[in-house]
């Protein structure tokens, strides 16, 4: 399985369980070790925690800008 594909599934869990994403947002590789069972060398967790952080953060982004859309009104 590559990177892209672990970060998808990671972020799919993370964005369904409000508890995990808080824990990953505490503690990003001991939730990704521990919580999501994903067991890589030391380089590639940093390389799953980098993506996931940089998928959420967009996904953050298109959720806050969708919720100014509809506080003005706008679809």
């Amino acid at each position: 399985m590559d990177i892209a594909t672990i970060v998808k599934e990671a972020v799919d869990k993370l964005l369904n369980d409000k508890a995990l994403l808080e824990a990953f947002k505490k503690d990003p590789i001991g939730t990704v070790e521990k919580k999501l069972g994903i067991d890589l060398p030391n380089d590639q967790i940093e390389a799953v925690v980098k993506g996931i952080q940089a998928k959420i953060g967009v996904d953050d982004a298109v959720g806050m800008l969708g919720k100014l859309k509809g506080l003005l009104g706008k679809k």
